[in-house]
């Protein structure tokens, strides 16, 4: 038997940062966010020879294991390693043979949340193939769970959230450790404005998001006030940019996002860095509003928010710079799993 899953990854519209502990702890975090038709993907293949085989291709690495029920954490392949080593420990699972294959259609340090979304959909390959009883909301907290307490990454939490329910929405983190999800109903002229309006450029330039975070998480923790009340700014931009999304005021949309960005900056130092003010001037010059760094910053993708008629012309000339502009669409649904019975496929 062969089980096969697929995840979106996510563009952070507003509000991201405010769901990394302990600002969520302390005040609450909110967040505004929209899967897009880029995936992870896991494939899942039974298997007869006694052995557990990894093959991941953001990594570059495969692995061959004998049946054990802890596979060890070195740094190849972790994020299958976690959720199979949960598995086991959390339901019972008795390791039997199989091999497992990741891979993503974005590159990791993209700043579209790639590591979480990857983590969703490995567990949600592993609620296919075991008939686990877990939810969207269940799913996602496990991924994070997993992520950020067993292995051990930084980051925050609404990553998981996106991959596990899909679409838009505003979700709520709150200080007793609870989530909720809103999803929202967009119209469809909205959506059309808005992927219209959009130009996703990669900087070329792929970034570990870890230093960042533990710097904002180290400003929280410190009491720097001046990184607080943009914190404060950053959260107060995923209620406004909610409402400018739901009545279709892309003006507004474009305006929340420069402060939203000009807030983000405030947070860590590293988020900005001479590449990506270089692509800010070029797009700025070529008549895009404004725009933002999706995920921690210091790399990955930038989303420009463009007037449509003049998005061509800026897109060409960002030509002129080491990344490339990224065609995308958004997309509604989460993580989804699929079991196939014939072998010979």
């Amino acid at each position: 038997m062969i089980i096969r899953s697929k995840a979106p990854l996510r563009l952070g519209l507003a509000g991201g940062g405010s769901d990394v502990s302990p600002y969520s702890d302390l005040y609450g975090g909110l967040v505004l966010n929209a899967t897009i038709n880029l995936y992870a993907y896991c494939t899942i293949e039974e298997r007869s020879d006694g052995q557990i085989g990894i093959v991941s291709y953001d990594c570059g690495c495969r692995q061959e294991f004998p049946l054990a029920e802890v596979l060890p954490v070195d740094g190849k392949a972790d994020l299958v390693k976690g959720v199979y080593n949960r598995v086991v420990r959390d339901f019972g699972f008795r390791p039997r043979a199989f091999c497992i294959t990741t891979w993503n259609d974005a590159p990791a340090g993209s700043g579209l949340g790639t590591s979480s979304t990857m983590v969703v959909c490995i567990l949600k390959a592993f609620v296919e193939w075991l008939d686990l009883p877990l939810g969207d909301y269940d799913i996602a907290r496990l991924a994070y769970e997993i992520e950020r307490k067993d292995l051990g990454l930084s980051g925050g939490k609404q990553d998981q959230y996106a991959a596990a329910f899909g679409g838009f929405n505003f979700i709520e983190f709150h200080t007793d450790d609870t989530v909720t999800v809103n999803p929202l109903k967009v119209k469809r002229w909205i959506t059309d404005e808005l992927e219209s309006s959009l130009l996703l450029y990669f900087t070329g330039q792929s970034r570990s998001s870890a230093q960042i975070i533990e710097a904002q998480r180290r400003n929280t923790s410190s009491g720097n006030a001046g990184a607080i009340e943009a914190m404060h700014g950053i959260k107060q931009s995923a209620i406004e940019m909610k409402a400018a999304l739901l009545c279709g005021d892309m003006k507004a949309f474009g305006e929340i996002m420069s402060r939203s960005w000009e807030n983000k900056k405030r947070m860590a130092d590293g988020i900005s860095n001479e590449k990506i003010q270089q692509a800010f001037d070029v797009a700025m010059a070529a008549g895009a509003i404004s725009g933002k760094v999706s995920g921690a910053g210091g790399g990955g993708f930038i989303m420009f928010f463009v007037d449509p008629s003049r998005k061509k012309a800026v897109e060409e000339a960002l030509k002129a710079l080491d990344g490339y502009v990224l065609p995308f669409l958004f997309t509604e649904g989460g993580a989804h799993g699929w079991k196939i019975y014939d072998q010979e496929l």
